[in-house]
């Protein structure tokens, strides 16, 4: 199923301020938006990896759908988060960062990741098709059109083999392709 990024800063910040009293909600958010990782990948992580981290710091781990190997850079966004988070709730090492709330030691899964992002989506009236891979499409986006990284780049962090893969992800518009045939050279 194919799923749209968020393409506005305002909805970004509409579901920061909406999830502000949901700790591991909110971070969740951030590190996907953040990372551009894979949900799965993200659902990895216990507190025992980032405790203890600060701004710049990496964490490398092994991609479940590819097996090749990956990083997190923790930026300032996810620092905040993290610590936000950590200081909400008594913590185990061992514990999942993205514990599921149904008691044991388990992480959220996808599908309920899936489930949280059209809650929060819908919550903000935001039309579109989101889903969990909304986080990684929004990362893509946002480095695109807010930072201008080209797509090699993008195609090199989301550990994409084959360009046309990136391409399905930076949301390109038809209107953005009719306004380059109007550029005079």
């Amino acid at each position: 199923m194919k799923v749209d990024p968020i393409t506005e800063v305002k909805h970004i910040r509409a579901i920061k301020k909406l999830l502000a009293e949901k700790p591991r909600d909110k971070l969740l958010f951030i590190m996907g938006i953040n990372s551009g990782m894979r949900v799965q990948d993200l659902l990895q992580f216990r507190i025992k990896d980032v405790r203890h981290k600060a701004v710049g710091d990496r964490i490398t781990l092994k991609e479940k759908k590819t097996g090749k190997e990956n990083v997190l850079i923790i930026n300032q966004e996810i620092f905040d988060a993290i610590k936000a988070y950590l200081a909400f709730d008594v913590h185990k090492e061992k514990d999942f960062l993205f514990k599921s709330r149904k008691g044991f030691n388990y992480p959220l899964t996808t599908f309920r990741v899936m489930k949280m992002v059209k809650n929060w989506t819908e919550a903000i009236n935001l039309q579109g098709n989101f889903g969990a891979h909304t986080l990684r499409k929004t990362w893509c986006y946002m480095q695109r059109k807010e930072f201008g990284v080209s797509w090699e780049i993008i195609a090199k962090r989301l550990n994409h083999a084959n360009p046309a893969i990136t391409r399905r992800y930076l949301g390109i518009k038809e209107e953005e392709v009719e306004e380059a045939l109007l550029h005079n050279i």
